[in-house]
């Protein structure tokens, strides 16, 4: 395992998922409601920057590996789904929003995982609609911690229509994904 300062950022933000997800469990004594949801927006955030931070690392160092591209998605979805499953615990998101989410993750990341193994990766790389799902489901994500408004917006409302089109392009980008694999998956049945 190359320990170099991508790998780094990507291990700091594993480990802030514990602190991430504990805050909810502090007393209110200790932090309020509001301060809860403060911590864990700010503590989502700089997840998800030095998620951009370590990738613009690894290819203007020359430090990219293997084990940095399998480490990254691992931890990018980990986080994901910490805060899709705290939200749900909150009530601020639908328990079959997460799951559409949480499921397409895991099964994109088998699909992409096995099509590594028959040298067929290529087939599935990211696509554009891909990172448009996470566009919508990193800035969802924010708005639905923080429950509070938002340069005057109400950010639980326009969070939830963000998770919901976050859903909607999950589900299509899962279609195209798994459309893209068809072939590789029909001929390696037989």
């Amino acid at each position: 395992m190359p320990f170099n300062i991508p790998n780094s950022l990507t291990w700091a933000r594993i480990a802030l998922i514990p602190f991430f997800v504990g805050i909810y469990y502090l007393p209110a004594d200790v932090i309020s409601a509001e301060g809860k949801n403060l911590v864990a927006t700010v503590t989502f955030i700089v997840a998800a920057v030095t998620d951009w931070f370590d990738g613009y690392l690894a290819r203007s160092l020359g430090q990219t590996s293997a084990f940095g591209a399998f480490l990254d998605p691992v931890a990018d979805k980990l986080m994901v789904a910490a805060a899709l499953i705290v939200l749900v615990h909150l009530g601020r998101v639908d328990s079959l929003i997460a799951l559409v989410i949480i499921g397409r993750e895991i099964t994109i990341s088998a699909l992409r995982e096995w099509m590594a193994k028959v040298g067929a990766s290529g087939s599935v790389a990211v696509a554009f609609v891909g990172k448009l799902k996470t566009a919508a489901q990193m800035s969802a994500i924010p708005l639905l911690l923080i429950e509070a408004p938002v340069m005057g917006f109400d950010s639980l409302k326009l969070g939830t229509l963000l998770i919901y089109v976050a859903a909607v392009l999950t589900l299509w980008s899962m279609g195209y994904y798994m459309r893209c694999a068809w072939p590789e998956l029909m001929k390696r049945s037989r």
